[in-house]
């Protein structure tokens, strides 16, 4: 699964999130040097291979110190809930123009961003879509990923800064529910994912969907193919256990949209009291 070839250093934003623990350590054999980046606390570097950097990606200057150096950036920060859109700004809109911007800066030819399934989100469960459907984003973190899908295309048209956007499902443990059977992603896939987003020649911005090899899958990679993922695990062993708990109904956003509740978070800043 891993690459042949290493980075000198690779930049992983959002290394204390819950993805990026995880790949805090699964992305070690691409680099002879990761540099670690997140606003919150992180975990103590580990080692030499490790370098930690606090980062607001709001910060214009700060963002710019953190990219110098690097050769490749996986960029996975900012918030990744639904949120009120002023949130949303900071973190996932002006973050993601400034990890650009530095990458042009500094030489950066390659991001693989974290997209998300949330920039189609009002897609209904029963349509089988591909990369080229309108985008449909189903909440202001869904509008932020749709934004930063843009940025990418831009920085490629314009820059030549290559891009893959991971338009990520679920991606935890174990699949918890109906619509996580369809947009499970295991970490083993994640990170295969990554690895083709990071090595394979000439992606120009390539937007692919981030799923395992789920029996019900929603999505479409054929504009992707070029990438060679090749997602091995699978949500069904988890299938009777999960078909076993209640259903919910059927006009209920979990079981009609493929974005879930996300479809039906807000608004906010109604409540009394909220609204100047």
């Amino acid at each position: 699964m891993f690459a042949r070839y290493k980075f000198h250093r690779l930049l992983l934003t959002g290394a204390a999130g819950g993805l990026g623990r995880v790949l805090r350590e699964r992305l070690r054999p691409f680099a002879e040097v990761m540099r670690l980046s997140d606003v919150a606390e992180m975990a103590p570097a580990q080692g030499s291979f490790e370098e930690l950097m606090a980062c607001d990606l709001s910060d214009k200057s700060a963002v710019h110190a953190l990219v110098a150096g690097c050769d490749a950036i996986v960029h996975m920060g900012g918030i990744s809930v639904e949120r009120p859109f002023e949130e949303v700004l900071q973190a996932n809109i002006a973050g993601v123009v400034n990890v650009y911007e530095a990458a042009r800066c500094h030489g950066v030819r390659r991001v693989v961003f974290a997209s998300s399934n949330h920039v189609i989100g009002f897609y209904k469960q029963t349509e089988k879509i591909d990369a080229h459907v309108r985008r449909r984003p189903d909440s202001f973190y869904g509008l932020s990923k749709s934004f930063g899908e843009d940025v990418a295309n831009f920085y490629f048209d314009r820059y030549g800064i290559e891009t893959v956007s991971m338009r990520i499902g679920t991606s935890v443990p174990a699949p918890k529910d109906r619509r996580m059977l369809s947009t499970w992603l295991s970490y083993d896939d994640l990170v295969q994912l990554i690895s083709k987003g990071l090595f394979t020649p000439n992606v120009g911005h390539t937007v692919v969907y981030g799923a395992s090899a789920n029996r019900d899958g929603w999505w479409d990679n054929h504009a992707a193919a070029h990438l060679g993922f090749a997602p091995q695990d699978s949500s069904e062993p988890w299938r009777t256990e999960i078909e076993a708990l209640a259903a919910p109904a059927a006009n209920d956003p979990v079981a009609l949209y493929q974005g879930g509740v996300f479809t039906a978070y807000g608004p906010f800043g109604d409540e009394a009291g909220d609204v100047a």
